[in-house]
């Protein structure tokens, strides 16, 4: 095999609510944080646990999604592939940010509000129904699989 893969695929809690950029045109892109935990118990028989974030960037109608229907502490799917991008601050320091471009998400959390006491009812861990995502600039038309 001659080609290269990008792809990430992570499940993972908001760290932040989404932030919705516009553009002219009516483009947009949606900026969230979301932590992965890795646990492992070290020699001295201690549990520990290590997060990291992870920048996720959504486009457009995806993006405004996000925004209507994600709060902090959400859980989410997401896949989509990694990017870096590289600017100059106003230092002139070249800086570097690398960020997940999303391509699919589905979201995970499933909370019902108890009307009487305002408290969340644990539901099935059954993943709420995948909304619509509009395909990124990037996308290609060769989409036309059977499957």
């Amino acid at each position: 095999m001659s080609g290269t893969l990008n792809k990430v695929m992570l499940i993972g809690h908001l760290g932040d609510e989404v932030k919705l950029h516009y553009f002219d045109g009516g483009n947009c892109i949606g900026r969230f944080p979301i932590a992965t935990n890795e646990s492992y118990t070290n020699k001295d028989g201690e549990r520990v646990t290590l997060t990291e974030w992870h920048n996720i960037v959504v486009r457009n109608k995806g993006a405004e999604i996000c925004q209507k229907y994600l709060v902090k502490g959400d859980l989410i799917y997401v896949e989509g592939r990694i990017k870096t991008r590289q600017w100059k601050g106003e230092d002139g320091q070249t800086r570097y940010s690398t960020e997940i471009q999303a391509s699919d998400f589905t979201f995970l959390s499933n909370k019902k509000e108890d009307k009487n006491t305002g408290i969340s009812q644990p539901q099935s861990p059954t993943p709420v129904e995948k909304p619509p995502i509009a395909p990124t600039d990037n996308d290609s038309d060769s989409d036309d699989l059977p499957f």
